[in-house]
């Protein structure tokens, strides 16, 4: 089995791939297949489906790529599972594989980035090396990191406007324990709970809720159960593009190449994706609920003594907070 040294096309970062052996049949047609979790019809599904047109463009019938959305092929901790069996060999996932590694966790760090130039300052720094080892703990390769979105907060109880207005606030989070001592900090009542339930604890009552990235709010219909959006953006979480080292080790150096090289093309693409589609959904939202802007400075106030607590310093690591700030010129 040879090991090849791939740059990556889009800015520094670089990969070590144990690629498969050079006796390949180079008739054959591989056939990869992505799982995700996010729903069909959603920005990932899009970028996956671009993904997926400029690779078979250049590989052409060397390969033949599979986009299975909705968690169909697993969700959560299936994800990491179904990428060391082989059930499937790629996946776009986000907040369900970032427990398994520390240094992805620094996506949590509240108002970590002023906008998307931010997070692609921190893509194309030694920051994203320490992301891609983590990942390699875990049996997996980082081929990318794509747009998700910087996340809005809806509510039925009152606009929030400074993190008094989150006062007794029953507030749907993920599985995410620094988000939820971010919003117990900020005085909400955090409530864990997949995101296949929301709708309907918001309808019932359960909850009052919940914070996702505007396009997702607008595409699951939230806005139906919900009276007011608040711009917060207190939280920019990514996608990240997985490979399974099952299929790394028996593909061809020169097909993952390609696999990866796209993949690192594609990163400023989703970014300007993605922040056109806010502009657009919010946009769109403006006749469907209230919006209003927040007070960013006393919710930044509030949320930044967080970076030095325990659960956050402990969880992410002091290695990867301090070159996330250096990075971004914040240390």
């Amino acid at each position: 089995m040879s090991v090849c040294m791939i740059a990556l096309l889009f800015g520094s970062p670089v990969i070590a791939l144990a690629a498969g052996t050079s006796e390949a049949d180079p008739t054959e047609t591989i056939t990869l297949r992505i799982a995700s979790s996010h729903a069909g019809g959603s920005f990932a599904e899009e970028f996956l489906t671009e993904y997926k047109e400029r690779v078979e463009q250049q590989l052409g019938d060397r390969i033949e790529i599979i986009v299975v959305m909705d968690g169909v092929l697993g969700a959560g901790d299936d994800v990491l599972q179904g990428l060391g069996s082989g059930l499937f060999q790629a996946s776009l996932a986000a907040s369900e594989v970032m427990a398994t590694n520390s240094a992805a966790n620094v996506f949590e760090l509240p108002y970590l980035f002023a906008d998307r130039s931010e997070v692609l300052t921190l893509i194309n720094s030694p920051a994203y090396d320490l992301i891609a080892a983590g990942f390699q703990e875990n049996n997996v390769r980082l081929a990318a990191i794509w747009d998700n979105g910087f996340r809005v907060i809806t509510n039925n109880v009152r606009p929030i406007v400074t993190p008094d207005d989150l006062q007794g606030v029953i507030l749907r989070t993920p599985q995410s324990p620094t988000r939820m001592r971010m919003f117990a900090e900020l005085g909400a009542n955090p409530t864990p709970m997949p995101f296949g339930e929301v709708y309907s604890a918001l309808d019932t009552g359960v909850i009052d809720g919940q914070e996702n990235p505007a396009s997702y709010i607008y595409a699951s219909g939230l806005l139906e159960v919900q009276k007011y959006m608040s711009i917060s953006n207190h939280v920019y979480l990514p996608t990240f593009l997985l490979f399974g080292e099952p299929f790394i080790a028996q593909t061809p150096d020169e097909i993952l190449e390609v696999l990866f090289s796209v993949a690192q093309e594609l990163t400023e693409w989703t970014l300007e994706q993605g922040h056109a589609a806010d502009e657009d959904v919010i946009d769109r939202m403006a006749n469907l609920v209230a919006i209003n802007a927040i007070d960013a400075e006393s919710f930044q106030t509030a949320a930044l003594t967080l970076y030095d607590t325990p659960l956050f310093a402990d969880r992410i690591g002091d290695e990867m907070i301090q070159a996330s700030l250096e990075a971004l010129g914040r240390r």
